[in-house]
């Protein structure tokens, strides 16, 4: 195996990029959500290399990580080559991040990446049209898949080594921009969330009292999360060229229209009270003023000052979403010796 941060042949190759912290936060002291261990990652991991090799993969770009998943999974695998993009790492979401413009920067076809919607979320920040199968390893999963990781690389390497094309067997996700008067500051993959919640970076439950408002690019009625509770009240899939934008008002404050019981977490349910819910198209703008604070993909990271206003809008140009069952249908000849 080589560490390396530039290198010109990537031809039949695939990325790997996993955050070994997913799926273990603080939140399942206060949910029943289940734990992702690192020998759960490790599988995984060996996996997706093994799906990759049978379509005729040999080489893979890796995020070198403190817990070195990549390198236990693939140590007793022969005729591999795993490349290493980055040297040095900051242990934070940052790592991803850097992970995925190193791959982007030297043409790795595309990627698998292990985590939940924070961690695809940092991935998207630093190659916004990533080609992609999220795999679900993370705590909010509305924007991940459940697959067999087998298949996932098996449909990876078809892509990687042009046994079928990208556009064929692809989508792309909807993106939330979040920009103020200096241009683009942030992004959401799932969704954006304006509460009145102090604590930046706290992993807490949301408290539905201080909740205001969300925009939704996915409403599931069979999610966790707040997709969950945009897909109870009008479902929008992955699919719709619109979001949903959802107004909260607290319960008892005669402002809720309504109120729901939404699972806002593995295991926990939670009574919301709802002022208004409307379609979202892609372009139009939504204002924030302060003083809030601004989740994004179950993540507090933006405080709204009291003198700023912040801007959030919709469009079609996220992440490449792989979709292995027409990856291996269009690909099959590839897999049958005639």
């Amino acid at each position: 195996m080589r560490i390396c941060s530039k290198f010109n042949e990537v031809d039949n190759t695939v990325g790997l990029i996993v955050n070994p912290r997913s799926g273990g936060d603080v939140r399942r002291a206060v949910a029943a959500a289940a734990r992702s261990t690192l020998e759960d990652k490790v599988s995984i991991v060996r996996r997706i290399v093994l799906g990759s090799m049978a379509a005729g993969v040999r080489t893979f770009h890796a995020n070198y990580e403190p817990m070195q998943i990549v390198r236990r999974a693939t140590e007793t695998i022969r005729d591999i080559n795993v490349v290493y993009v980055n040297d040095s790492m900051t242990f934070t979401e940052e790592d991803s991040t850097i992970a995925a413009q190193l791959m982007k920067d030297n043409g790795v076809p595309c990627v698998a990446v292990l985590g939940g919607d924070g961690t695809n979320r940092a991935v998207t920040k630093g190659w916004m049209d990533i080609p992609v199968i999220p795999i679900s390893t993370g705590t909010n999963n509305a924007f991940p898949v459940f697959i067999e990781p087998t298949v996932a690389g098996t449909a990876l390497g078809l892509v990687s080594t042009g046994a079928v094309d990208l556009k064929d067997v692809s989508n792309p996700s909807k993106l939330i921009h979040v920009t103020d008067h200096e241009g683009d500051i942030d992004l959401a993959l799932i969704d954006a969330v304006a509460v009145d919640d102090p604590y930046v970076g706290s992993l807490e439950l949301f408290d539905p009292q201080t909740m205001v408002l969300a925009i939704l690019t996915q409403a599931d009625p069979i999610a966790i999360g707040f997709s969950s509770v945009g897909g109870l009240l009008h479902p929008v899939s992955g699919e719709d060229d619109h979001a949903l934008l959802v107004r909260f008002a607290p319960t008892g404050s005669g402002r809720d229209e309504m109120i729901i019981k939404a699972p806002t977490a593995p295991g926990h349910y939670d009574s919301i009270g709802i002022h208004q819910v409307s379609t979202l198209p892609f372009g139009e703008t939504v204002a924030i003023q302060g003083e809030v604070l601004l989740a994004f993909d179950g993540e507090r990271k933006l405080r709204v000052r009291k003198d700023q206003t912040v801007h959030l809008s919709v469009r079609r140009d996220g992440p490449q979403v792989i979709d292995p069952a027409r990856a291996l249908t269009l690909g099959r000849s590839v897999m049958i010796n005639s």
